[in-house]
Parts: C-alpha cells; sequence; structure tokens
C-alpha cells in the first residue's frame, strides 16, 4: 500500500509535464537557431554579399518546396493545384528577388522587424493572453501578442533613428515617424503572412510545413512572414 501510494507521488502531473515539453522545444528551438546562425554567419564571411545572395536563394528554394508540398495536401482539384503552385511562385520568387537587390539597410529591416515582431508577440501573448484573432486558423495568435508584436517592429526600426540622429547631430524626427508607423504596419503584415500560412497548413492538415529545422518545423513556418515584409518593402523603396 505504501509502494502504491509513493508510486502515486512521484508520477509527475500534467501540467509538470507540459512545463519539461516546453522547456525541451525552447532548448532545441534555440540550439537550431544558433548553428543556423552560425552557418550564415560563415557563409557570409567565406563569400561576402554573393554568400547572402546564395543563402536567400537557397531559403526561398526549400519556403517554395514545402509551400508546394501544403498546396498538394491541400486540395485535390487540379486547376487550383495549379493556380497554388504559381501564385507561390510568384510571392516566393518575388520576395527572394527583392531581398538579393536590398541594400543592407532594409534587408536589416526585413528580417529585424520579423524577429522582434515575433519576440514581442510571443512575449505579450503569453504573459498577457486574451480573446484570439482567428481562433479557427491559428489558436496562439491572441490581440495582446499582435500589440506586442507591433512595439516589437517599432523597436526592430529603432536603431536606423539612432543612425540618422548621429549622422545629423540632431533627432531626426522623419526617421522617427517613420519607425513609429512603418515598425507597427510592417509587424502587421508579417503577421498576415504568418496567419496565412497556418491557414493553409489547417486546410493541408498538417501542423509543419516540414521538419527540416528541429523545434522549428519547416522553412516556410520560420520564414511566412519575412516573405511579405520584404515584398512590401520592395514596392515602398521602388516608388519612393
Amino acid at each position: 500500500m505504501e509502494a502504491a501510494e509513493s508510486d502515486g507521488a512521484d508520477k509527475p502531473t500534467l501540467e509538470e509535464v507540459r512545463e519539461h515539453s516546453r522547456r525541451k522545444t525552447l532548448g532545441i528551438r534555440a540550439a537550431s537557431a544558433a548553428v543556423m546562425l552560425a552557418i550564415a554567419v560563415a557563409v557570409y564571411w567565406a563569400l561576402g554579399a554573393r554568400g547572402l545572395d546564395i543563402i536567400v536563394a537557397v531559403v526561398a528554394a526549400l519556403c517554395f518546396f514545402e509551400l508546394l508540398f501544403l498546396i498538394v495536401k491541400a486540395t485535390d482539384n487540379v486547376a487550383f493545384r495549379l493556380a497554388g503552385i504559381l501564385a507561390g511562385a510568384v510571392y516566393i520568387g518575388l520576395a527572394a528577388l527583392i531581398l538579393i537587390d536590398f541594400d543592407v539597410q532594409y534587408f536589416y529591416m526585413a528580417i529585424a522587424v520579423v524577429v522582434l515582431a515575433d519576440t514581442f508577440a510571443y512575449i505579450f501573448g503569453t504573459l498577457i493572453g486574451g480573446p484570439r484573432i482567428m481562433p479557427k486558423v491559428s489558436p496562439n495568435k491572441t490581440w495582446a501578442g499582435l500589440i506586442g508584436g507591433m512595439f516589437g517592429g517599432f523597436l526592430a526600426l529603432t536603431p536606423l533613428i539612432y543612425l540618422s540622429s548621429r549622422i545629423m547631430g540632431v533627432l531626426d524626427m522623419q526617421a522617427l515617424t517613420v519607425a513609429a508607423v512603418a515598425g507597427p504596419v510592417l509587424a502587421v503584415i508579417a503577421l498576415a503572412g504568418d496567419l496565412f500560412e497556418s491557414w493553409l497548413k489547417r486546410k493541408a492538415g498538417v501542423k509543419d510545413s516540414s521538419r527540416l529545422i528541429p523545434g522549428h518545423g519547416g522553412f516556410f513556418d520560420r520564414f511566412d512572414g519575412v516573405i511579405p515584409v520584404a515584398i512590401v518593402i520592395g514596392v515602398i523603396v521602388s516608388l519612393a
């Protein structure tokens, strides 16, 4: 009887199991991110700007093949598949060409906005919680997370304010206005790209676009927000 009670007392609770799983996943995600960053830095160090172009091209190709997989899983209609594949090729291909053609400050802007928007969206969504934006598409996306993402988008552009202020010797109000408006707007666009992929995965009946990145899923899972942000920044820069 005592042995039975001891066994029951030692058995972890469901919440403890979930917490252990979250910590394990977080560790795997951090390790995968560190490895990818190290590879990117090594390629850039060895090949310079050309290496960066190669990285963008490889990531774009992997994202497209994962999108292709999702489209095929999502529908049996041949016409819909062909239309989706064509649209996906334009969508990802255009973003890749823009990123390759970007000056370094715009490349930084696209990546930094998405990274900080995702980070602060996760922090705000976890700490605050609250109503979901589109629970049937992505049950983890909350309005609090959206606000956090918009704040992260603003923070991503603050280094540009600092640099412009150092160059001019005074606070550049134009740069401040751009950061205050463009950062949050780009964060919302990144969320839209994320929700689009979540919707497509729901239609395909899968959790991740692939398992190429341990703890993260696929490349399309990680760069779904970068694609629309790069396109929007490219259009704005071209018009300007």
